[in-house]
This record gives structure tokens, sequence and C-alpha cells, in this order.
């Protein structure tokens, strides 16, 4: 949907506003922003990790600039699990200002204060639990568990004198949990009860039929494909991803190989899990990663990062042999999690990649070795009906998971005209039981690009994509004042696939157009480049079928 919408009346007492920073039309960088009375509430502040389109970018941000104005408004952030997509945005947002309070699960905050210390920010937290309320200024906060990819996951109901809001953050109703903590539908009917006004329910897999498999059947399989492995193992998965380690370790352990945490995030996160009791780890399993070498390699299991084809990630490194361990034939490489919409053609090329080293690659594609961390449509169907919410915001997915939500929402007998398909920055206002869009505010990517945030423009890939794709050449000459070529046209090309004698033939071209604009009393330098470049460039599409980066420098002397 393309629709240009003016920007928000000033917001009415009483009433409660929803911004929408990231998360919507897209999966990753999930941000939301309520605000009421002059106070603002945070809900989740995620990263988006680059597409091949975004060269040199390393994760993408929320757009902050709606709050930059009022972070002394922010009353707090509410993270409702520990995903980079829910939490990796968090140290940038407190760059801005570092003592706005965080609360969370204990897991959750502990991978948040573990980013925080590498960025030397000490955050002011306060620990959460699910059936635990807070009160923040005019929001009254109330902590349901939901079970979800990670442990500790949490929804969150927010009360105002405006309506209440449930947000479930990233959830799914598996039955048989391996942590037994399951997704609280007591508390859900409690709250449909009382009356819910605006449901924000997660939409990954509003598109997919029935109900998310269980993750108990994960285990059996990782560990029937470990058992036949005649080599090294390496498993790739989320950082993050505690119930899948868990698993490997389990399987590890019941055919007597060790393990090896390779990733500097998998090896912190791991790290806190087994400190805090939510990885169980058998003494002597664990093994350091430069000490895995010794081991034999039909008794070691290598646990790490890259499952999404990440370039700079273990996993992309081993396929270009640029890491440390080498994967070769009789090795077994598993890739235990789903595809994020984006990533296909990076994570395929590290499968073709391996596959080529000889190693035997097994993915979601051809065995069981994943299942998702987000609800079915059957499961949310069940949502609809326990709540009965007078309005839905569907949140978390791509515009098709938005508009399946929608759907279900509606065969539910939910109106239509109360379900609200929204993008990034549109702004929408509950007040007296209808939610509804009054508007839009600027809301785009932020870029991070090594220690540079939010000054890479669109612009700025657009010229990366060029220099990646088509080239770059350079041309320097200098000319008199009657437009005489004195020195050159001397060119250079980078990226480039051709000799730099076939630039013989434009030379003479060049030096003729210079002589026509001298002729015709051009004589500013930069009028004079914006020949050389219309010229050459002319020329270079006519003659090689490329649009490369042109670069001319004129001195008039």
């Amino acid at each position: 949907m393309v629709l240009t919408l003016p920007a928000p009346a000033a917001l009415r007492a009483g009433t409660l506003r929803i911004v929408p920073l990231g998360g919507i039309g897209e999966i990753g960088r999930n941000m939301t922003v309520f605000e009421i009375d002059g106070k603002l509430l945070i809900v989740d502040c995620g990263v988006l990790f680059p597409e091949e389109h975004q060269p040199g970018v390393d994760v993408i941000l929320p757009d902050f600039g709606y709050i930059r104005e009022r972070l002394d408004d922010v009353v707090g952030i509410v993270l409702t699990h520990g995903h980079e997509d829910h939490i990796g945005g968090v140290p940038y947002l407190l760059r801005l200002r570092d003592d706005i309070p965080l609360l969370g699960s204990a897991l959750t905050l502990a991978f948040v204060e573990a980013k925080l210390k590498e960025h030397r920010i000490t955050p002011y937290t306060l620990v959460v639990a699910e059936g635990q309320r807070e009160q923040l200024a005019g929001f009254n906060l109330e902590f349901v568990a939901v079970n979800h990819s990670i442990p500790d996951a949490l929804a969150v109901c927010i009360r105002t004198v405006a309506g209440s809001v449930l947000h479930t953050g990233d959830f799914k109703m598996d039955q048989i949990p391996l942590d037994g903590r399951l997704t609280d539908l007591r508390a859900f009917a409690r709250i449909g009860e009382e009356g819910l006004d605006l449901f924000m329910c997660d939409s990954t897999n509003a598109d997919v039929p029935g109900f998310t498999p269980l993750e108990k059947d994960i285990g059996p399989v990782i560990e029937n494909v470990i058992s036949r492995a005649r080599g090294k193992v390496i498993v790739a998965s989320f950082s993050s991803h505690v119930h899948r380690v868990q698993q490997v370790i389990d399987a590890a352990t019941a055919n007597g190989r060790r393990v090896a945490l390779v990733g500097r995030s998998m090896v912190r996160n791991m790290e806190i899990a087994a400190q805090m009791g939510y990885l169980k780890v058998p003494e002597g399993v664990f093994i350091d990663y430069k000490h895995a070498g010794d081991v034999p390699p039909e008794k070691i299991v290598y646990m790490s990062t890259g499952s999404q084809g990440e370039p700079m990630a273990v996993l992309a490194r081993m396929a270009n042999l640029e890491h440390d361990i080498q994967v070769g034939e009789g090795d077994t490489v598993i890739l235990a999690s789903s595809l994020i919409p984006g990533n296909e053609n990076a994570v395929y090329r590290v499968i073709d990649g391996l596959t080529k080293l000889g190693a035997n690659v097994v993915h979601k594609g051809n065995a069981k070795v994943h299942v998702s961390g987000h609800a079915a449509a059957g499961e949310l169907l069940y949502c609809y009906n326990i709540l009965k919410p007078k309005n839905v915001m569907p949140v978390h997915g791509e515009y098709r998971h938005l508009i399946a939500n929608g759907k279900l929402a509606e065969q539910t007998g939910i109106d239509s005209e109360r379900v609200l398909i929204t993008e990034d920055g549109w702004v929408v206002d509950l007040r007296e039981g209808i939610a509804e869009v009054v508007g839009a505010v600027e809301c785009g990517l932020l870029f991070v690009d090594g220690k540079t945030v939010g000054k890479i423009t669109e612009d700025d890939l657009h010229d990366r994509r060029v220099l990646a794709e088509e080239g770059f050449i350079s041309i320097f000459c200098v000319v008199d004042n009657d437009g005489r070529v004195i020195v050159g046209p001397e060119i250079r090309a980078r990226a480039f696939a051709e000799e730099d004698h076939v630039f013989d033939d434009v030379k003479p071209l060049i030096s003729k157009a210079l002589a026509e604009a001298a002729g015709q009393g051009v004589r500013d330098p930069h009028a004079l480049q914006q020949v050389i470049r219309r010229t050459i460039g002319t020329w270079v599409n006519r003659a090689h079928r490329r649009r490369p980066m042109i670069i001319p420098v004129v001195v008039v002397g």
C-alpha cells in the first residue's frame, strides 16, 4: 500500500497514540512508541540486517528522528525478548540518553547488558516477570508469559485512561515447550474478559496454515544427523537460540562429542545462559574453541553463527576457506534456523560453497532441523477468539503477513474497519474504544556503517552499488583558455574488465568536446567536467553496455 498521509494533529488529552518506527512490513528493527499525556513508552528497539543491495552497512536501525527531540519524555523501554531484531538497537538509542529505564525478563536484560558493556554504557534496568505489574507515568504495564524460540519471552498489556493494548512481541503456542513455559492463555482470557481495545499481534507466520510444529521434535532429528556423521559437525544457528543450542549439546553428549562455541556473540550469549541456568551443560562437554583442534574430528561439534549467510559470520568464512575451521569431505554442516526473507541468496551461496568442499549440508529444506518461533494461523485464530479485541493492528511481518493476519481477525468476527494494516511511521490514535490511522511521521532507515550512525544515505548506497556492479573511471586533463588539451586526457579504471588501451578511442572525442565547449565560451572547470562525463558516459554505455561511476578532473591553466 502506498499512501501519502498528512502529519497527525496534536495529540488530544486522554488519547493514546501508537507510532511504529520499525517492524511493520519487514522482519526486523521492531520498535513501537506509545504516547499519552505527554509521556512516551517504547516497546522493543531492534535491528534489521542489511541485504545485498546495501553494501558496507553493518545493521539498520529504526528511525529515531520522531523521538530525538523528546527523549526526556521517554519513561521506559520494554523489551519483549532477547533476539537482535528486538534488542539490537538499544545501545544506539541509549547513546542519545543513557538513563532511560529498561524493563525486561532476567535473560533479556542480561543479553542487553552484555551488549551495552561493549558500548561502555551502564543501563538502568528493572527485571520483570510474568504476572508482574509496573506503573510508568500514565502506563500501567502487565507482563504475560509467552512461548518463543528463546527463554523468558514476554507479552505486555499496556493499560491507560484511553484504553488497553496487548502487544504480543514474538510468540507461539507450543504445548510441550522444552523449558515447560507455556504461552499464558489464562492471562489472555482474563485480559479479554476485561475488554481489550487493541491487539498488536505477531504476524510472521500468519500465512502458514495450522499450528507451528513442536520444538521437542527437532532434538531427535539433530541427534540422528550427528550420530551418522563421520567427521566434524558444524551447527549454525542464531547466537541467542538457547533452546537449539541445548538440543545440540544433548545430541553431542549422547554421541560422545564435545562442543566448541564459535563466534563472539554465540560465546557471550551462551555463557550468560549457562550461568543463569537457562542452558544445562554436562561437565566436560564444552571445550574452548582454541583447543578444539586437538580433538579428533569425529569427537567434536562446533556451534557457530552465520545461519543467514552473513558474509563476515563464521559459516560464510568457512565456505570461503577464510576460517581456521576447515570443512571437507566427510564433515557435516547443519543450518538449524529458518530463512529470514531477503537472505535466501546469501544462504544458498554458503550452502553451495560448503557442498563444493565436500560437506554434507543439512538444512530445513531437506531435514526437520528447525521449527519457527512464531504462531501459525491456527494459533492466531485461538488468540482472536479468546481475546475478542475491539481493534487489531498486525505487527512484526512483511506486508503479506500483515494482510494474512488481518484476514484471520476478520474471520473471527472483527469488523474489517477495525483491522488496521499500517506501515512504519503511520500514526494510530486510540480513544473511546476506537483505533484509527490519523496521519504519518517521517520514518526512514537509519544505517550503521562502522562507527557512523545515520550519515549513510540511499544516495551513498547507490554510489556503492554502482562501484560494485559497474566499476569506476577517472579522467584527468589540463586545458588552456582556448579549451585545448595540454595534458591528458589520462584515464584510469577500476573494476572495469577492459584494458586501459580501450580508452584510446574515446580520448579524441573528449578533446573535441572540450574544444567545442570552449568555443561556446565555457571556461568553468565544473562545466567542463560535465562535458567530459557526458562524453565518456555515452561512449562507455554504447560500446560496453556499462554505466560506471565517472569522476572527471579538469584544470584550466
